[in-house]
């Protein structure tokens, strides 16, 4: 019997994980392979504190019926987390998760790393725009390469929060020049219970939340949709500011336009996240942007990323994770 592994997925908003005990096919109908399979909230320890991700773990445990620490039976534990760019991140969150299942062995990647795999890809550019955002690509030969991914306060631009806060700043924007509120500005307002623009600013700074604000990324959409100039403005801004990330890290892997003539090879631009995933309008426009930049092989992730993190888990379970090909260049594993 193959050792029972959990897939993590934790993202700024929410923590995904998946329990299995064998060779995993995600698409497949029946659900044999899983054992099983919940939501909980975010452990990411930038976003939430240590406090906070070390309950979201307890209650994952709980829920997965996986028992006590010391009885979890678990042999392997992957997680791709979001914000886990340094060793530093990722050695808090291994020693984290090896304080909840003593006696696993635990992995520890960027949310990138996870997505890849759950495409079945071992090259490709990853393109990220949920709560926040980042590109990260990894070519045949191995090589790789990331470009944003710097949180909230430095970056995360065309992100669900980076939309929103658009949206604010637009409606304190009119709110200066003395013009009524516009389609967008009164989507906001409603959104927020907010009565008029100035109590944005101080709802803005007393709940900085950035699972809140990236959550009503929606109303931009929806009155983008009704042709409303504003909200289109900032569903293009976000879009250029996304096909910019990937084509960065594909410049710096000398694979934008490759070809078998040019001795490289070109990426497939994986796009993942809540943004790209659920607002076709954004993907489209994204995917445009990339055609025109020559990135032409372009896919939305279609199964969640936490099965790529139970297939990197089982891979380090078995000897065939030490295969180079399927190895991440910078984990960080916890010892048993």
């Amino acid at each position: 019997m193959m050792p029972l592994v959990l897939g993590l997925d934790i993202g700024g908003s929410k923590t995904h994980a998946i329990l299995a005990r064998n060779a995993v096919n995600h698409k497949a109908d029946d659900g044999a392979q899983r054992v099983s399979e919940v939501s909980v909230g975010s452990a990411n320890i930038t976003s939430v504190g240590e406090p906070a991700a070390s309950a979201a773990l307890d209650e994952l445990a709980i829920r997965l019926g996986v028992g006590t620490r010391e009885s979890h039976g678990i042999h392997t534990v992957c997680a791709g987390a979001a914000g886990a760019d340094t060793a530093g991140s990722r050695e808090r969150l291994a020693a984290l998760l090896s304080r909840r299942f003593p006696g696993a062995r635990i992995q520890v990647v960027h949310d990138t790393r996870i997505i890849l795999a759950a495409a079945g890809l071992d090259a490709g550019t990853v393109l990220i725009s949920g709560t926040g955002s980042a590109a990260w690509a990894r070519n045949v030969e191995g090589s790789e390469a990331r470009a944003g991914g710097w949180g909230f306060l430095l970056g995360d631009e065309g992100s669900g929060y980076a939309i929103t806060r658009s949206a604010v700043r637009n409606a304190l924007a009119e709110h200066d020049r003395g013009q009524p509120a516009g389609p967008l500005s009164a989507s906001i307002l409603e959104e927020t219970g907010a009565a008029e623009p100035p109590a944005l600013l101080d709802l803005f700074y007393r709940n900085p939340e950035r699972r809140y604000w990236a959550s009503l990324a929606g109303a931009v959409f929806a009155d983008a949709a009704l042709g409303d100039g504003s909200s289109t403005a900032i569903v293009e801004d976000a879009a250029e500011q996304l096909a910019s990330l990937a084509v960065t890290v594909n410049q710096r892997l000398g694979t934008v336009g490759g070809t078998a003539a040019t001795g490289t090879a070109a990426l497939p631009v994986l796009m993942a996240g809540g943004m790209l995933v659920n607002q076709p309008a954004l993907a489209g426009r994204v995917r445009k942007l990339l055609e025109r930049r020559g990135l032409t092989d372009i896919r939305v992730l279609d199964c969640a990323p936490a099965w790529g993190a139970v297939q990197l888990a089982l891979e380090l379970a078995s000897p065939r994770a030490h295969h180079a090909a399927r190895q991440p260049k910078n984990p960080v594993h916890a010892p048993a």
